[in-house]
């Protein structure tokens, strides 16, 4: 089938960026500098804030892998044979670029994913980062000498994996695509991406500007495909090396076992259901705004949110009290109008999921604070908007406090102590994020040893860096993503010995001159 030319409603400068980039004006997987449609089934595109199809497209299929594999292969030994210090170049490019078109880039960002437009501006900028923070490691990654007990030089070699096969969600596309291609390049190695089919836009642009930066056409392709379709097929492909996958811990142990029977390692970045620990001496009036931006920024939709609230008995109805006041107020409406701060849920699957889990913790003995409903102001929007939900006097049992909503739902649980604080938060599976407020230094740094996460705050929430690293603990997944732990993560450890003894002693077997 011929898929429909991108057409979406946006403003003059996402149209002209999408017409300067993708060549052939269609929605494709973009392969070697081309832009591919698809041969599978039909692929509906929703906005978020009204709930119409804005567009459709093709599902990838199996002959778009296979050509997205064959032109990566050949592009990475292009991009080996280039210096480091080119390579360099080049992604500082392309963090320009990004700079450049940022306006357009959030927009498209915004319409396509439903995030407010005041975040998506902001967002760009990280991603530029990113790229920016990645071009100064290309040319200090390197290996180091071995003063090894004989007469050998022995050194080590970082090496790239080859070709990278990368799968990221619906929550932050255009942030989680930077996050994986930067590193994975740096590193030396060429990416296979397929982003969420339901948000390719802005990873097809990604894609499109890392070529017209320099990078060797094919090095970075974009898959506009299904997950489990043109998603597994490049898992299972044979010319995969390595998989990253962000996403659920069901579908991230699914991926992992395909990766598994070829004996292919994996990165995972999978879900969290992160405690966020008020105690009692703790600045109340900062951990009730902290509080509010761990779990309502981006609709709740983001892997580390501060989901469970643990709050000091002591002051625990202050607390929510405050807390409910301060959230009731926070904008919810259109992502394209500045002054919004919560956006709509992404999808109707998704919104229907929230709701039924927040009456399910009413069902369970939770108490609705606030929320738990569409905002009435925006039901004729037609959008998937989901009011700022507070459940208080949470049982850790109960499935609202161990499993991930994924939407702007705070679950609150008091604590009296300090061991009972610690046994709540480690009472899930997942280990992705936490935090802690209190003015007590030795109390934040015995929480922070304590709690088994990747991630962790003492007074604040939600701060990321590229150059930090970020993975999880237990079902939030295995493997770095950021910082120089990253760069570890795309390569493999090469030890090399070089002889260097005139006359090498024999230890096993004959000379020749003998």
């Amino acid at each position: 089938m011929n898929a429909p030319r991108i057409d979406i409603d946006g403003s003059a400068r996402v149209q002209e960026l999408l017409q300067s980039l993708l060549p052939s004006k269609d929605i494709g997987s973009f392969v070697g500098g081309r832009v591919l449609p698809g041969t599978g089934e039909t692929v509906e595109l929703v906005d978020p804030a009204t709930g119409q199809v804005f567009l459709t497209y093709a599902d990838a299929g199996p002959a778009v892998i296979d050509a997205a594999m064959d032109v990566a292969q050949q592009a990475q030994a292009r991009w080996l044979a280039m210096t480091p210090s080119a390579r360099g170049r080049i992604m500082w490019e392309i963090g320009r670029l990004l700079r450049e078109h940022a306006p357009a880039i959030a927009e498209l960002e915004t319409r396509s994913a439903g995030q407010p437009i005041r975040d998506t501006r902001g967002l760009v900028g990280k991603v530029a980062e990113m790229f920016e923070y990645y071009a100064g490691w290309c040319d200090k990654l390197h290996g180091e000498v071995i003063p090894v007990p004989t007469s050998h030089f022995n050194y080590t070699r970082r090496e790239p994996y080859g070709v990278v096969v990368q799968i990221t969600p619906w929550n932050a596309p255009l942030f989680t695509a930077g996050w994986q291609i930067a590193p994975a390049i740096c590193a030396g190695n060429a990416v296979v991406l397929k982003p969420s089919e339901l948000t390719p836009l802005t990873s097809l642009v990604l894609g499109a500007l890392c070529e017209r930066a320099g990078v060797p056409e094919g090095l970075v392709n974009v898959i506009a495909g299904v997950g489990r379709t043109s998603g597994q097929y490049a898992v299972a492909h044979p010319a995969t090396r390595l998989v990253v996958f962000v996403g659920s811990a069901a579908a991230g142990s699914a991926i992992a076992a395909t990766a598994a029977r070829k004996v292919v390692p994996c990165i995972l970045e999978l879900g969290g259901k992160s405690g966020n620990i008020v105690f009692a001496d703790g600045d109340l009036d900062r951990a009730v705004v902290g509080a509010q931006a761990a779990i309502f920024a981006g609709a709740g939709q983001s892997c580390v949110a501060g989901s469970r609230l643990l709050v000091q008995q002591s002051v625990h109805g202050e607390f929510v009290e405050k807390l409910a006041r301060a959230s009731e107020r926070i904008p919810v409406g259109s992502p394209l109008d500045d002054r919004t701060q919560i956006g709509p849920i992404h999808n109707r699957q998704q919104w229907t999921k929230i709701d039924e889990m927040v009456w399910q913790g009413v069902s369970d003995g939770a108490r609705l604070a606030i929320g738990g409903c569409r905002p009435a102001a925006l039901e004729a929007t037609g959008g998937f908007y989901y009011a700022p939900t507070i459940l208080d006097r949470v049982d850790p049992a109960m499935e609202i406090a161990r499993e991930e909503v994924f939407g702007p739902v705070l679950a609150v649980t008091p604590f009296e102590d300090e061991a009972e604080a610690i046994a709540i938060a480690n009472g899930t599976p997942y280990g992705l994020a936490g935090a802690v407020w209190t003015e007590n230094v030795g109390r934040a740094h015995r929480v922070a040893a304590q709690v088994r996460a990747g991630t962790f705050w003492i007074n604040s929430y939600k701060t990321i860096t590229v150059m930090s690293p970020f993975g999880g603990f237990g079902q939030s997944g295995y493997g770095r993503s950021s910082g120089k732990e990253a760069l570890m993560a795309y390569t493999q450890t090469k030890s090399v010995w070089v002889e260097t003894a005139e006359n090498p002693p024999v230890v096993f077997g004959y000379h020749p001159a003998e």
